[in-house]
């Protein structure tokens, strides 16, 4: 598998894709722009991607029709690809929303990852046209090209997906870096108020806003790619304060970590806060 791990590597490297990734991407936040529909193709109200989800269908569906091909049952497959094509569009929306707020290197494989999936498409696609036509054989061959096809595209899914790290939370790990108990981080006065301050407790990073209601702490890294959140800009939502990271504007609510906007979907880690003799201490709830 290592000529397979070179290649992977070649191709999220290959700049030159970011011809047609730039302009791609420019379209899709105009056509997508900020907001509801856009938090639930992220899968902002179900707390993880929705992507991976939805694809379940497509993938079942057009992977069963060829099964069905295969054995003969020419009348199932027929709706199950029909399925499996339908199911295609919310699952690619989703896809496209999550590209379009991923690394560089994360979309460059996503590029060639979507225009797989389009030709896996066309080809069940194809096949269904063959089959309205009589031509049954050639139906077969387009459904069992197009699902070779799927599952080289769907290979590439994953590496986005584990590798590459595209839809983790990127800050689970906080509450086992950070041990148990009171963490003292610093005199309140080296905290400026309506402004985020980076500091670190036991080598994590965290970012320390304080205002008039009091202080909130979250962890620094953006859940969504690491976004450094001490750069973001203060900002507020429905009588909430909130946080907006640099990178790609995931919104943190401060007193809970939730998310308010995407394309982050996991809440961010918020420590609780108490001072003790003009020093700010917190502490990180299950933590360790």
């Amino acid at each position: 598998m290592r000529p397979v791990r070179g290649w992977l590597v070649r191709l999220e490297n290959a700049a030159a894709l970011d011809a047609v990734v730039s302009p791609v991407q420019r379209v899709v936040r105009k056509v997508l722009a900020p907001g509801r529909v856009r938090d639930t193709l992220h899968g902002v109200d179900i707390g993880h991607p929705a992507h991976p989800i939805l694809v379940q269908a497509t993938i079942g569906s057009l992977a069963s029709g060829t099964v069905c091909d295969l054995i003969g049952e020419d009348r199932a497959a027929r709706r199950l690809i029909g399925l499996g094509l339908l199911s295609a569009v919310p699952a690619a929306s989703a896809g496209i929303a999550d590209w379009s707020e991923q690394h560089e290197q994360q979309m460059r494989t996503g590029l060639v990852h979507w225009g797989s999936n389009l030709v896996a498409l066309s080809l069940y696609g194809a096949s269904l046209v063959s089959r309205h036509r009589g031509r049954s054989t050639a139906a077969r061959r387009l459904s069992l090209t197009g699902l070779a096809v799927l599952g080289a595209s769907g290979f590439l899914g994953g590496d986005i997906a584990f590798r590459q790290a595209g839809g983790a939370n990127h800050a689970e790990q906080v509450r086992h870096l950070v041990g148990p108990g009171w963490h003292t981080v610093g005199p309140v006065s080296d905290f400026p108020a309506g402004q985020a301050s980076r500091r670190a407790v036991a080598g994590v990073g965290i970012v320390v806003v304080r205002g008039e209601s009091g202080i909130d702490v979250l962890a620094n890294e953006c859940s969504h790619l690491s976004g450094p959140l001490c750069d973001g800009v203060l900002t507020s939502s429905g009588g909430d304060r909130c946080l907006v990271c640099p990178w790609h504007g995931s919104t943190f609510r401060l007193r809970d970590g939730a998310v308010v906007h995407g394309p982050a979907t996991a809440a961010q880690p918020v420590f609780e806060t108490r001072v003790r003799e003009g020093s700010l201490q917190v502490r990180l709830p299950n933590a360790g």
